[in-house]
């Protein structure tokens, strides 16, 4: 769209509003959900990529935009395609459905990604399922 043709009057978000941009934000949790899942803190990911962990802090929250390049980066850094930062990022209209969101959510959380890489961490595939098996009857006792 071309500046002629974007609407008038401010928008809700984006540079100079002090909101992030929705896509920045998702971007950022992207990039956090995965570093956590690969074990690395926002320093050594910051240092491999010369920069300092409140750059990543900021590229985290959404509150600084992560440029192609950047991303590109951190993509090779953290052992996934680009397109993974996106993954999720709305339906064809652009609106994300509600309960997929709040399942990233949770995903994105310190202690879920803490939960799922102990899971697979166990070698034996029984164990696991039972693990699983136990995890689940816990959840479904809360629920009653």
């Amino acid at each position: 769209m071309s500046k002629s043709t974007q609407p008038a009057g401010p928008r809700p978000y984006g540079r100079g509003t002090g909101v992030p941009d929705p896509v920045d934000v998702h971007v950022g949790g992207r990039i956090r959900a995965r570093r956590l899942l690969v074990g690395m803190n926002q320093e050594t990911l910051a240092n491999r990529l010369g920069l300092t962990f409140q750059q990543v802090q900021k590229y985290e929250s959404g509150a600084n935009r992560v440029s192609a390049s950047r991303l590109s980066q951190i993509a090779e850094l953290l052992g996934v395609a680009v397109d993974y930062f996106f993954i999720g990022l709305g339906g064809e209209d652009g609106s994300a459905d509600i309960r997929d969101a709040t399942a990233r959510e949770h995903l994105q959380r310190p202690e879920a990604i803490e939960l799922i890489r102990s899971y697979y961490a166990i070698g034996n595939e029984r164990v696991r399922r039972q693990f699983l098996d136990m995890i689940k009857a816990v959840a479904e006792s809360q629920r009653r």
